[in-house]
């Protein structure tokens, strides 16, 4: 049996510490600083966890190797399926030649790309969130940013930044229903405690990627719409999160932000539309040859935009929306319906990782269920994607041979990506496992009352790491709890607190980065993209802690029954 100790080093838990967070300062130096391959990066991150693990920790060499291939197993499922099959749903519609049409759909809307980035991004996304989360909001937004004009790079950056607000609610809120199960705290009022949160990022983001698609004189021309749309989406996950239903916190938002776009453009119409586009069209035109096809998507449409003259028919508009109402609806029925979700559950079949489960005990002494393996073959988001992808492919009059072959194509092109993600989850399970992560954890929340403000940057360390708010909640939902009651704080605020700070960890996520540049065709530019939105995490976090730190004290009217 193995034990994690929370100081081994010295009994010291700052000099513990500073080796524990030495597989993460592995990846993020060799990913951002020395622009290594993301695949090569988080390899060696991995081998500097199990040195750590085996070295400092007292990790047998047998645990920490069978650590490493759990956590690769679960990067391969259900987070590479997930991926694999919504680029193929992609792809799909791309070898059919239906996926022009949406852009023709989109751009009936507007053709304007700030207000595209908007919609496609922080409303469609939020949708695919709330619905899918794990990563096919960025591979399938992404995709489909590219194919409205935006050139690779600035596709991915658009998608990682909107992919914040909207994930706390995720996946039909998995990530505040585990926060909850964990601390014993109503996951009602963790989610109302989130939706006093999340909602000042909302408001402020769209008015971020006005910036992003088109700098200070786009965000002076199209400020009104974004302010508008953010406000709109943040007061809706306020009410939704405190008054109706946390489960549906993001699907609420996301149709209300949404809904507000298309009021507004009735009565409003932007300046520099055209503008922007001209512009856009030099950047791709500059980006051109310069960009390489690592084995992304964005290969298939080649950011081929020439202008259709045809007329949009009421049949084309459907075939073209057609995959992502499909997503909508099977995602709906199948987490919203009580009977078929729960019998979906059923079929999902637990697997004691054979050699580790029952070896390992947490810090409470008892056997650490993290060693149990849940294959998801038919609840996993994955296989939704590829049940949509199927009847996709029996609409659009697809032969089977074509279907299998996209398919295959798709999984050889992203070999790299699969090898990234199992590396990066490798890491995160043998850092989480060896007790490193607990390490780290317990000496940022031995800082007293002034944890409060502190908080976040657990949330956003655990995400940073797994990728997952989800996980980022199993590994510090509980650690926020008890040192909330020794710092005489409200832990409803703190565990929400881990949630509202983990959202703002996705897009520096080296699982994240890898699935965005997947999506768009930028496989082995990883580093580039992190070097660009980076800043963006942080500032946000800082931010955020500064709210926690205040609902501590002058604004603790914002926590929900004080």
């Amino acid at each position: 049996m193995y034990t994690p100790e929370i100081a081994p080093v010295a009994d010291s838990l700052l000099w513990s510490s500073l080796l524990a967070i030495l597989p993460l300062l592995t990846i993020f130096v060799t990913l951002g600083a020395l622009k290594w391959k993301a695949h090569w990066a988080g390899l060696t991150a991995v081998g500097v966890a199990l040195i750590v693990a085996i070295a400092a920790y007292g990790m047998p060499v047998g645990l920490a190797a069978l650590s490493a291939t759990q956590g690769f197993a679960f990067g391969l499922f259900p987070i590479m399926w997930i991926v694999i099959t919504a680029i193929w749903l992609y792809e799909l519609t791309v070898r059919s030649g239906h996926f022009e049409d949406l852009r023709l759909v989109i751009n009936v809307i507007s053709d304007d790309p700030r207000i595209q980035a908007i919609i496609v991004a922080f409303c469609f996304g939020g949708l695919l969130e709330a619905l899918a989360g794990f990563g096919a909001p960025v591979a399938i937004t992404g995709v489909m940013l590219v194919a409205v004009g935006f050139t690779a790079m600035r596709a991915a950056v658009v998608v990682l930044v909107a992919n914040t607000a909207p994930v706390a609610f995720g996946a039909i809120a998995i990530p505040i229903i585990t926060a909850g199960t964990l601390t014993g705290i109503d996951y009602q009022d963790i989610g109302a405690m989130v939706g006093h949160q999340t909602p000042f990022l909302a408001a402020v983001v769209p008015l971020f990627l006005v910036l992003l698609v088109d700098g200070r004189r786009g965000l002076k021309q199209i400020w009104p719409l974004a302010l508008v749309v953010g406000i709109a989406f943040g007061l809706a996950q306020w009410v939704s999160a405190t008054f109706l239903s946390v489960e549906l916190t993001d699907i609420i938002a996301s149709l209300v932000g949404l809904a507000a776009v298309v009021i507004m453009l009735r009565f409003w119409k932007p300046k520099g539309g055209q503008d922007a586009l001209d512009r856009m069209a030099d950047e791709r035109e500059h980006e051109g040859a310069d960009a390489p096809d690592a084995g992304g998507a964005s290969a298939a449409v080649a950011t081929d935009v020439k202008k259709e003259t045809a007329p949009l028919t009421g049949s084309r508009v459907f075939l073209a929306l057609f995959p992502y109402l499909l997503v909508i609806v099977i995602f709906s029925v199948a987490k919203l319906v009580p009977a078929l979700n729960d019998w979906l559950a059923s079929t999902d079949v637990k697997i004691p990782w054979p050699g580790l489960h029952g070896t390992i005990l947490n810090a409470a002494g008892e056997v650490s269920t993290s060693t149990v393996y849940n294959f998801q073959w038919l609840s996993s988001p994955g296989t939704l994607l590829l049940i949509s992808g199927v009847i996709v492919a029996i609409v659009y009059k697809m032969s089977a041979k074509d279907a299998v072959d996209v398919f295959i194509v798709n999984v050889v092109k992203m070999k790299f990506s699969i090898l990234t993600v199992g590396s990066v989850l490798a890491l995160a399970y043998v850092m989480n496992l060896s007790g490193q992560t607990i390490t780290i954890g317990t000496w940022i929340a031995g800082t007293g009352a002034f944890f409060a403000f502190l908080s976040p940057i657990l949330g956003w360390l655990g995400t940073a790491v797994t990728g997952s708010d989800t996980s980022a909640n199993a590994l510090f939902a509980t650690l926020q709890q008890t040192a909330a009651h020794e710092a005489g704080l409200n832990p409803l605020l703190l565990v929400g607190a881990n949630s509202s700070g983990g959202v703002l960890g996705k897009m520096v996520s080296p699982q994240n980065l890898t699935i965005a540049a997947t999506a768009v065709g930028l496989l082995g530019r990883e580093a580039s993209i992190l070097r660009r939105v980076i800043g963006w995490s942080l500032g946000m976090l800082v931010v955020m802690c500064l709210l926690v730190g205040l609902q501590s004290t002058v604004l603790s009217w914002m926590v929900p029954g004080s």
